[in-house]
């Protein structure tokens, strides 16, 4: 007779979830999934008119979410946010930045204002929640909005290239310290993301053919490409996966 193996779940019920970047694209999709799964879900970005659309929208579906202004490129302020906050079972990280231009030309605001916020604000916002994960015994993942250029370089994406793989490093050296906690820590590196932000720049003749060649699958990334991935490594599912990326690029990387 065979006894088979239980089913993973996939259930986030009676979880507080914190989603950086949600008040559009990958993070406002992201904050819907979440939600969808059960969880609690406190949608932060800088955007408050914007939070307050989607929250009110996830509200229209009886889903559990509040809204909450954050710049994660300010730590200090990230901090007094997060203390006056119940503790999180998930934080995604979806806030982020880029200025495209060649290393040669790159301004010195433009790199401080990338790092701060891509890998300062990734980093410390990592510590903080991880440390309050830690105090109240929380079994927790942590999951940061990387991308496929953190794992490949790029034309033109010297500084972005190197804050995301930056990301990749610290992920992994967080992961090894925050193991036996039982706290996960991965990422999720999309390609191109069709979005309201990247819309404009895919329509571009030049660039829709280079990004076409470079994705295998016949299409672009879309945004409920990273919402599945995001709910794996939130839930249960995934409780053996720390210290890792999951590239959601369509190939790009293994060509």
């Amino acid at each position: 007779m065979i006894t088979l193996p239980p089913s993973p779940s996939f259930s986030l019920h009676n979880r507080r979830a914190l989603v950086t970047g949600a008040s559009s694209g990958i993070g406002l999709g992201i904050a819907t999934a979440l939600a969808r799964a059960g969880a609690h879900v406190v949608c932060a970005a800088r955007r408050e008119n914007l939070l307050n659309a989607l929250v009110q929208a996830l509200h229209n579906e009886k889903l559990k979410a509040q809204a909450c202004t954050l710049d994660i490129s300010n730590v200090k302020d990230t901090e007094h946010t997060l203390n006056n906050l119940p503790p999180f079972d998930i934080v995604v990280n979806s806030a982020g930045m880029a200025r495209h231009g060649p290393a040669l030309l790159t301004q010195e605001d433009d790199f401080n204002q990338v790092v701060s916020a891509n890998l300062k604000g990734a980093y410390f916002l990592s510590t903080l929640t991880a440390q309050r994960m830690i105090d109240h015994n929380i079994k927790g993942s942590i999951i940061h909005i990387s991308s496929q250029m953190g794992h490949i370089g790029g034309t033109e994406r010297a500084v972005y290239c190197a804050t995301k793989h930056g990301v990749e490093g610290m992920i992994k050296a967080m992961a090894i310290e925050w193991g036996h906690h039982d706290i996960r820590i991965n990422s999720i590196a999309p390609t191109f993301i069709l979005t309201e932000l990247t819309k404009s720049s895919l329509e571009r003749p030049e660039i829709k053919e280079w990004v076409s060649s470079k994705i295998k699958l016949p299409r672009l990334g879309e945004v409920s490409d990273i919402m599945g991935a995001a709910l794996y490594l939130a839930s249960d599912a995934a409780s053996m996966v720390t210290g890792t990326s999951i590239l959601v690029d369509g190939g790009w990387t293994a060509g």
